[in-house]
């Protein structure tokens, strides 16, 4: 189904943004409610998928997403260059700016999630709702559970899934287009789930995050560094919007410590779980749950995966 059979408008445009250039694109019509997407650490919007924007705009929202500073076709910055998750939320807050939005549905995926708690306790009148995709609780972008402590020190463990991740991709030439494309698909396939979409599917996506990005090696390097930004965990309690937590039952990277977190110190939040999904952002499968949840009414029935 296209975007004109559907009748929503859909545009593509760089717009000056926190003093650099950022790429975004919109679905629907300026006249609904907006709603911010906010995609994962060094992704780029190609993350959330057309349809699936689609299907937020056809549910009554403008929907808007956005490739995150050195991703997708935004400015890129060299390897090893300083900033910060507050830039990155400053980011964020810069894209409603240029669009005239002054406040918006927030949905965020892992440090998309984080992004959006900082600015719903930092700027919370630019919130309306917030979605919380795969995330944690204001943590740092290494963090993992508790499982020990010796004297004073805390002894985290990295779950066998994260180990995967790093022996999959420690190897990748990141400059290469078939080495980069490969180290996707694995890393996407190691932190995945039943659902996962097969390769084929992952290998059009790698290709077109690949593709549409600068410096893949700088913008992961460059988001590692940048992290969550100052913690704000403490401040979660002043949140006073409706807020989502939408969390995979396989999520290994964030397991259920995280999720029951976030709803035990957000006043009033929802924890929904997503059955078969893990660290990812929410595949085909579990759509109409998705959209029903976000959108706050029955989804309309998914069409046949390609």
């Amino acid at each position: 189904m296209s975007a004109a059979t559907m009748g929503l408008v859909v545009t593509e445009t760089m717009m000056p943004v926190n003093g650099i250039q950022v790429c975004l694109e919109t679905f629907g019509e300026r006249t609904e409610p907006p709603l911010l997407l906010l995609a994962g650490e060094a992704s780029s919007m190609d993350w959330w998928d057309d349809e699936f924007c689609r299907r937020l705009a056809a549910g009554g929202r403008f929907v808007i997403r956005y490739d995150h500073r050195d991703t997708g076709r935004s400015t890129a910055f060299p390897a090893g260059t300083t900033y910060s998750g507050v830039d990155l939320m400053n980011d964020a807050l810069g894209v409603l700016d240029a669009l005239g939005v002054p406040a918006a549905h927030l949905v965020g995926l892992s440090l998309g999630g984080a992004l959006a708690q900082r600015i719903a306790v930092e700027h919370p009148h630019r919130v309306l709702t917030l979605t919380l995709i795969a995330t944690s609780a204001g943590l740092g972008p290494d963090a993992m559970p508790v499982l020990a402590g010796v004297g004073a020190v805390a002894v985290r463990t990295v779950p066998a899934t994260e180990v995967r991740v790093r022996t999959a991709t420690d190897e990748v030439d990141w400059s290469n287009r078939r080495s980069a494309v490969a180290g996707i698909i694995a890393e996407v396939r190691a932190r995945g789930g039943p659902f996962t979409p097969d390769e084929p599917q992952l290998r059009r996506l790698a290709e077109r995050v690949y593709d549409r990005s600068a410096d893949l090696a700088a913008a992961r390097l460059n988001h590692r560094c940048a992290g969550y930004g100052p913690p704000v965990r403490d401040r979660l309690a002043a949140i006073d919007v409706p807020t989502l937590i939408l969390h995979g039952t396989l999520d290994q990277r964030f397991p259920s410590e995280h999720p029951r977190e976030l709803a035990r110190v957000i006043p009033g939040s929802r924890l929904v779980w997503l059955e078969g999904v893990g660290h990812e952002v929410p595949p085909r499968a579990v759509w109409a749950q998705v959209l029903t949840e976000i959108l706050g009414e029955p989804a309309e029935p998914l069409s046949p995966a390609p």
